[in-house]
């Protein structure tokens, strides 16, 4: 099951962070160019995974205006409930990435208006999902007015997991980190030579009013080295193995598009 996982997902045991970087830049590229689109929209949230993919971008959509001369932009979005915790962090990943340009949505009063015209309350975890699809929800407002698209962030040890939540962060145009685990994904931070700080913290959703900043590692009950190492083939033991597959089975319905009654 570990090479069968390993075949969907699409990775690779090692890669080359320059050759990578490339690539997913000159992907990113060439999909403007078949779209038509104006551009890309990404949230920012000061954790590895939106500072690589809005470097990336930024880089693929300033590199695509000077060859073409067309006016695309690639739009940052600070997208805080409140206060964001980790604000300091957030503005070192804009600071590292600089975006062309960048909106700042506080989603607590429409995430709240949503909640409390609810007749059925919500739980800390169904609230913080309430957060993640607002979250979108803004983005694609963003992308709609101005004929972008929409970064995922999702990356192969997010994917095998399923620790996202489903139409809200895993909603999507476009995933340029697809097939790369937690540490491929730092070490194209590190040859692009990132503040150290922005990939070395500790990954969090950061959506549970109650936990602010639980690690995922925590909530997964897995580290990401486990994760990465039984992604990239390597030897792990039984019961991380059986704890990744079985996360992988549960969560297969957000890997698929909606489900009717003519699938096989």
């Amino acid at each position: 099951m570990q090479q069968e996982i390993i075949r969907a997902l699409h990775v690779q045991p090692t890669i080359d962070p320059a050759q990578t970087y490339r690539s997913i830049v000159d992907f990113l590229k060439q999909y403007l160019v078949d779209t038509r689109a104006k551009g890309y929209v990404l949230g920012i949230s000061g954790g590895q995974d939106s500072t690589l993919a809005g470097k990336i971008t930024q880089a693929a959509v300033s590199e695509l205006r000077a060859e073409t001369g067309l006016d695309l932009q690639f739009i940052a979005m600070r997208l805080p409930y409140g206060v964001q915790m980790d604000e300091a962090d957030c503005e070192d990943a804009l600071a590292f990435i600089e975006p062309d340009q960048m909106i700042v949505c506080n989603i607590k009063p429409a995430v709240d208006a949503m909640t409390d015209e609810l007749t059925l309350p919500l739980n800390k975890f169904h609230h913080g999902n309430v957060k993640a699809r607002q979250r979108m929800i803004a983005q694609y407002a963003i992308a709609g007015q101005q004929n972008m698209l929409v970064i995922g962030t999702d990356h192969a040890a997010e994917a095998v997991t399923g620790f996202y939540t489903k139409w809200g962060d895993g909603a999507a145009d476009v995933v340029p980190l697809t097939g790369l685990t937690k540490r491929q994904g730092k070490s194209i931070l590190q040859y692009l030579n990132c503040p150290e700080h922005l990939y070395t913290k500790a990954p969090t959703a950061d959506l549970e009013d109650d936990k602010p900043g639980l690690p995922d590692e925590v909530a997964l009950g897995l580290t990401y080295d486990q994760i990465d190492d039984y992604l990239e083939g390597k030897v792990v033991d039984q019961e991380v193995a059986e704890r990744i597959q079985g996360f992988y089975t549960r969560s297969a319905h957000k890997r698929k598009m909606p489900s009717t009654r003519f699938d096989s």
